[in-house]
């Protein structure tokens, strides 16, 4: 049920996580103000429309727009509940990057008024919370900002992290159980507050920096996982076993469950949040980091397997290397999205371009054009035909419905290295 309190709520940063959370407000008949630094993105939100791929979000936001829920500007304006939804790359030696948070924190400094809730949704390391307090309350010395569980502040912070699955993240913002981290029990309640007017799921209530690590503790989790079966993969291949087998044999034991490998390990969560526990605790974290670095390590295995059949290739038909033409099946870090931050696949086809030159060719249906790193080393994006009769060398590196849906027959000359599994089986 719609909190009466709520009236207005403002998201910054209209990204992969906040343009969805404001369309969700809006869907509610919340009046939203949505924020971002990208003008391409406001104008394209204030059409109606959306700039990235997302299932039903373009519905949402269309109605959002039309209906006069939801706005996007450049410039904070006074809301009765911010939510920050910006990113948190990593710098130098995997060195947490927060001048994101702390820009958008200093940006609506401005416009707070008692009463306000602070919500910070970005992934982050353990104390971020409390730092983006202290820029608040340096910005804002007429406010009382909460520095202890027992604090009474004007303003109230807390910590609520995003958990959605990109293709799936209309549905799982409403259904998904939510991780709540005040600063006090009181910032807590006014989070639960803002947050049920649209969640269904349950709310978890903690503090801050336990909010902060459960966060950082699902993905690494998941990347520990992810890398045994990337593990796996590279002994199998040393074996000569067909790891896919492998693994749906295994799986066959009432308590195992073994995920599937892959080329890698991308998007802004899994590839990222490890990184974070460890330079929290760089002499603990061991299994954590170990995990990071054999996920890291797998697109350089993958590109030399490409290497390896490029010169089969030349060798087999007695052309130059030069002349083998190299077909790379997807660019998203996973399947059925456009979203190419930290995608094993982009850096595995950025690195072969850079070596061969003019011989790559990308096969991405969910994008229009390569990214501008990859159209500057010559790759062009052809469509699935054309690339399996005009190569020699399929990579597969991600398993898009489209590429599911078939099973190209290849000739003798060619070679298939097929990172996901979907066409040796």
């Amino acid at each position: 049920m719609q909190n009466s309190k709520i009236a207005t709520v403002s998201v910054v940063g209209l990204g992969y996580i906040g343009l969805p959370a404001a369309a969700m407000f809006a869907s509610r008949r919340v009046k939203v103000i949505g924020i971002d630094v990208n003008q391409h993105a406001i104008d394209t939100i204030n059409k109606g429309k959306i700039h990235i791929v997302e299932p039903e979000l373009d519905l949402l936001v269309h109605a959002a727009v039309t209906e006069g829920y939801l706005r996007a500007t450049n410039s904070p304006e006074p809301a009765d509940a911010f939510i920050i939804a910006v990113p948190t790359p990593f710098k130098g030696d995997y060195e947490p990057d927060l001048s994101y948070i702390k820009a958008a924190a200093t940006s609506i400094a401005p416009v707070l008024k008692k009463g306000d809730v602070i919500i910070l949704e970005s992934t982050s390391p353990v104390g971020t919370t409390e730092k983006m307090v202290d820029w608040l309350a340096e910005a804002r010395s007429d406010l009382k900002f909460p520095k202890s569980a027992t604090d009474t502040p004007d303003v109230h912070v807390a910590y609520c992290p995003e958990r959605v699955l990109p293709g799936h993240v209309v549905r799982e913002l409403v259904q998904n159980d939510r991780i709540i981290g005040g600063m006090t029990a009181i910032c807590s309640q006014r989070a639960v507050d803002v947050y049920r007017v649209f969640v269904d799921g349950e709310l978890l209530v903690t503090d801050a920096r336990t909010a902060e690590m459960s966060k950082l503790t699902e993905n690494a989790f998941r990347d520990a996982n992810i890398a045994f079966a990337n593990e796996l993969s590279l002994i199998c291949d040393r074996l000569n076993i067909n790891v896919w087998e492998l693994i749906k044999l295994a799986n066959h034991h009432p308590r195992v469950k073994i995920l599937q490998p892959g080329p890698g390990v991308g998007g802004h969560c899994i590839a990222v949040d490890p990184w974070f526990i460890v330079h929290s605790a760089p002499d603990v974290a061991k299994l954590i980091r170990q995990a990071r670095e054999t996920n890291n390590s797998k697109p350089r295995w993958v590109e030399g397997k490409v290497t390896e059949a490029i010169r089969q290739v030349a060798a087999s038909q007695g052309i130059a290397e030069t002349d083998v033409k190299i077909a790379c099946f997807g660019l998203a870090f996973k399947a059925n999205i456009d979203d190419l931050r930290e995608s094993p696949s982009l850096d595995i086809v950025y690195t072969l371009a850079k070596d061969y030159r003019g011989q790559i060719v990308a096969v991405e249906p969910n994008i229009t054009e390569v990214p501008k790193s990859l159209k500057e080393l010559g790759v062009q994006l052809y469509d699935m035909g054309t690339a399996i009769d005009s190569c020699h060398v399929i990579v597969m590196l991600v398993d898009h419905a489209e590429f599911l849906e078939i099973k190209p027959e290849l000739s003798d000359g060619q070679i298939l290295i097929d990172t996901k599994g979907i066409w040796l089986k």
